[in-house]
C-alpha cells in the first residue's frame, strides 16, 4: 500500500481543483466539468466556485452558459442539492442517479409526504407528461400533475417545501430547471431543453465514470466521504462502486487515514509539493464539501463547527495549500465590496498578502473597491 503526505495529496487536489494555478475563460466549461459539476444552492456562491477557479472570469458567463447558449444546466443531483452542470454530460449523471434506490421507495419518505408507493410512480409519469409542453411554473406544475395523476391532494405537496418530491423527476432525467419567469422559477423537460439529450436509465458505465471523475478530483477518499458527496444511504454501497473498478483503483494510506484513488494518480500525488498559494472559496465550494474534513492537517477539529454549520451550510473559507486556515465574508455595500477576514489565529508568512490579493481580485470582479478588514 502506498504511503503519502497529506501535504503532498493537498498540493495534488489544489492541482485538480484548478486551485494551485487558474484555468483560461476559454476552458471555463472544462472546469466545471473537472470539479463535477457547480453547487448551486446559492446562485452567486455557485459563480464564485467557478471566479476562484478561472482566470479572467466575467460577470453574467455563468447566466448566458445557462440560458442563452444552454451549455450548462440546472437541476438537482449529487445528494439531492442544486448543480449546474454541462448540458452534455447531464446523462451521464442521470444515468449514475439513477441506479440509487429511489426515495419514493423508501417508506419514511412515503410517510414523511404523505405519498404512497403506487402514487409516486404515478406523480412521476404526470410530471414528464406535463413538461413535455411549454416551461411550468411551480404552480403550474403542481398544478397540472396533481390533474393528470387524479390526485388533488398532490397540488400542495408538489408547491411546498424545497423541490424534494419534484427531486425523483430530475435524477431519471424528466425535469430540469427553465429560464425564470421575473422571480418565478420554471422547470422544463431536459429532452425539450437540450439538444441531443437522452436519458440513459440506470447505467452501469455512467456510475463508474462519475466514479472516476470524483476521484481525479477528491481523492483519495474512504468510502464515507464518497457516500456523503454522492448522497449514498450506506458506506457499504460507496464501497462496491469504488471497488467496481477493480484495478483501477487503489488504497493509499495518508498519514494514518485510507482512502481510494485512480491507481494512474497514486505517484504523482505522491511527488506534489505545495505551492504557497492562498485562495478566497465561496459558502459551499466543492473543495469544502468533498474535504476529508475529519483530518487534522485539513481543517483544525476545534474550528470545524465554523465551517461545517448547522442546516448543511457551508461557510466561505481561506484556504492555504488545501488547509482551511480561516473563514471569510463579503458584501457590496455604498458603492464598495467589504471583505472581512477571520482567521482562525496569526497568518504564517504570505499568507495574508495571498489572502488580500484575493480580495482585491474579488473586489475587481464585482465591480466596486475593496473595503478589508480582519478580526
Amino acid at each position: 500500500m502506498a504511503r503519502l503526505t497529506w501535504e503532498s495529496v493537498l498540493a495534488w487536489r489544489m492541482r485538480r481543483q484548478h486551485l494551485a494555478e487558474r484555468a483560461s475563460t476559454r476552458r471555463a466549461l472544462a472546469v466545471v466539468s473537472d470539479v463535477c459539476g457547480l453547487h448551486a444552492q446559492v446562485t452567486s456562491s455557485a459563480e464564485l466556485t467557478l471566479w476562484a477557479r478561472v482566470h479572467g472570469l466575467k460577470r453574467g458567463w455563468m447566466e448566458d452558459q445557462l440560458w442563452k447558449r444552454r451549455r450548462l444546466v440546472k437541476t438537482w443531483a449529487m445528494r439531492g442539492t442544486l448543480h449546474l452542470l454541462r448540458a452534455d454530460e447531464l446523462a451521464l449523471y442521470t444515468g449514475a442517479l439513477a441506479r440509487l434506490r429511489p426515495r419514493y421507495e423508501v417508506p419514511a419518505w412515503q410517510r414523511n409526504f404523505g405519498v404512497t408507493h403506487a402514487q409516486a410512480e404515478a406523480m412521476l409519469a404526470a410530471l414528464a407528461e406535463e413538461l413535455s409542453g411549454p416551461p411550468r411554473t411551480r404552480a403550474e406544475l403542481a398544478a397540472g400533475a396533481a390533474l393528470r395523476a387524479g390526485n388533488p391532494a398532490l397540488e400542495a405537496k408538489l408547491a411546498r417545501g424545497f423541490g424534494e418530491l419534484l427531486k425523483p423527476a430530475a435524477f431519471t432525467g424528466d425535469l430540469c430547471f427553465a429560464p425564470p419567469d421575473g422571480q418565478r422559477v420554471r422547470f422544463t423537460r431536459p429532452a425539450r431543453w437540450l439538444d441531443g439529450f437522452a436519458h440513459p436509465g440506470p447505467d452501469e458505465a455512467s456510475a463508474h465514470e462519475v466514479v472516476r471523475r470524483y476521484l481525479r478530483a477528491y481523492g483519495p477518499a474512504p468510502r464515507e466521504q464518497f457516500q456523503r458527496w454522492f448522497g449514498m444511504t450506506s458506506p457499504a454501497e460507496a464501497g462496491r462502486w469504488l471497488q467496481a473498478l477493480a484495478d483501477e483503483v487503489e488504497e493509499v494510506d495518508v498519514e494514518g487515514s485510507r482512502g481510494w484513488m485512480l491507481a494512474v494518480d497514486v505517484a504523482e500525488a505522491g511527488a506534489a509539493e505545495p505551492a504557497g498559494v492562498v485562495r478566497l472559496l465561496p459558502a459551499f465550494d466543492h473543495h469544502v464539501v468533498a474535504a476529508p474534513r475529519a483530518a487534522e492537517a485539513v481543517l483544525p477539529a476545534g474550528r470545524r463547527a465554523e465551517v461545517y454549520r448547522p442546516q448543511g451550510w457551508l461557510s466561505p473559507v481561506i484556504l492555504a495549500d488545501g488547509r482551511m486556515i480561516g473563514t471569510w465574508e463579503h458584501a457590496v455595500e455604498r458603492g464598495a465590496t467589504r471583505v472581512t477576514l477571520h482567521p482562525f489565529g496569526r497568518f504564517a508568512a504570505g499568507q495574508r498578502a495571498g489572502a488580500e490579493a484575493e480580495a482585491e481580485r474579488l473586489a475587481a470582479f464585482l465591480g466596486a473597491p475593496l473595503s478589508l478588514s480582519a478580526r
